[in-house]
């Protein structure tokens, strides 16, 4: 069968999962998702689930979570966790959900034109859930993310393309750069083989799907090394396209184990933490498992959920500023995260007692003057602490001074 007719075959082929055929439509289960069926237009004709937890944190945030193809809203919280976080920690969560008549294998038509374009289809409907969850609970502006696995990921790189102005920050699983495709073949394709444009080219691709003239959002990617359903090669593009947005360089500023898998971080001259991307060692296509760095578990193994020893719901939760209670390393100074402590492998240099310089071009955001060097000069002794600080700082494992 050539490949255009397979193309035409997943297409059409009910219940099958469109990422290669895996995997079946999830069944009904237990949730504390609420559907809300009134929250605005929906050109996109999506489905709208929240929770919002009893106790929202002060200036309350809001995580937006897209389902992989073959999934529910429901059936991703359970596996990933997301309601359980929300609870712990006080945000409110959005779950939109695919219906099998705009998509037979229930993925998101992140490749579909007449729906990642802004104020269009799917994303426009994503969008007014936004509005809607977020004037009904006083949702902090500037405290708005989006997450999603596989096709999830890919519309969450559209959410962030199209409304970059709406989201402080995102994390794409398993995903794919925004722009990549204008079809379902072009996004088989991508899918195989990745993408081969230039940082540049897949920067310009978010220049051209918004007026937006203003700081452009964080990310962190997540994709496993063993992916034969997205090739990993497109974690690399995502990458790609955000270190372009942002005026990063292409080499990594700081590398890392992170519970036992590789981790690289870009980040502005304040320290700021803009791009990072993790590597999921010898992982399958899905979302990372693990115990998470205050010693609870979020989600439950399924189809395109894997133990793998790294809790990324929690980790991403961390990287959109939303938990509270992480725990220092015993070598490190108070304020250093949880995500770089304990697992970390490598070797931390000692800079000379001097003031370094910014690392890394200006990403677009407000920049601050690189702050004095705290603690009283030495003299035949050596600032342990801040011998420390300064080296932490200079592998990206903590804010500057």
């Amino acid at each position: 069968m050539s490949l255009v007719n397979n193309i035409e075959f997943l297409r059409h082929l009910p219940k099958m999962n469109a990422f290669n055929g895996l995997g079946a439509l999830a069944p009904a289960v237990p949730t504390p998702l609420v559907e809300t069926t009134e929250f605005g237009t929906n050109p996109g004709a999506l489905k709208m689930f929240s929770y919002v937890p009893e106790q929202l944190a002060r200036s309350p945030a809001l995580v937006v979570v897209l389902h992989g193809c073959g999934q529910t809203a429901a059936s991703y919280d359970l596996g990933a966790g997301w309601s359980t976080l929300a609870k712990h920690y006080g945000f409110a969560l959005l779950m939109p959900e695919q219906q099998s008549a705009n998509n037979a294998n229930t993925c998101f038509n992140w490749f579909d034109p007449e729906d990642t374009a802004r104020g269009q289809g799917e994303a426009a409907s994503i969008r007014e859930m936004v509005g809607h969850i977020a004037g009904a609970h006083k949702i902090d502006p500037r405290r708005i993310f989006v997450t999603g696995l596989s096709a999830g990921g890919a519309m969450a790189t559209v959410m962030l393309a199209t409304y970059p102005d709406v989201f402080a920050a995102g994390a794409i699983i398993a995903g794919l750069p925004f722009g990549v495709a204008g079809n379902l073949r072009e996004a088989l394709g991508a899918m195989m083989q990745g993408s081969a444009l230039s940082a540049p080219e897949l920067g310009d691709l978010v220049r051209k799907a918004s007026t937006h003239k203003g700081e452009w959002p964080r990310i962190s990617v997540w994709h496993g090394s063993a992916d034969r359903t997205v090739h990993p090669g497109n974690a690399d593009a995502v990458v790609r396209q955000w270190l372009d947005l942002h005026g990063l360089p292409l080499a990594a500023m700081s590398k890392a184990d992170v519970d036992g898998h590789p981790r690289e971080v870009w980040w502005n001259a304040d320290g700021e933490t803009l791009v990072e991307s993790y590597s999921i060692t010898d992982m399958a296509h899905g979302t990372p498992l693990g115990l998470a760095g205050n010693d609870e578990r979020y989600g439950v193994e399924g189809a395109f959920l894997i133990e793998a020893g790294i809790s990324s719901s929690y980790h991403i939760a961390s990287f959109f500023g939303l938990t509270d209670k992480v725990r220092q390393p015993q070598i490190a100074p108070t304020g250093v995260p949880r995500e770089n402590a304990d697992t970390i492998s490598m070797t931390i240099p000692v800079p000379a007692d001097k003031p370094e310089p910014a690392t890394g071009r200006s990403s677009g955001r407000p920049g601050k003057k690189q702050a004095k060097q705290q603690g009283k000069p030495r003299s035949n002794g050596v600032n342990v602490s801040r011998v420390i600080t300064r080296a932490l700082t200079a592998a990206g494992l903590m804010k500057q001074p």
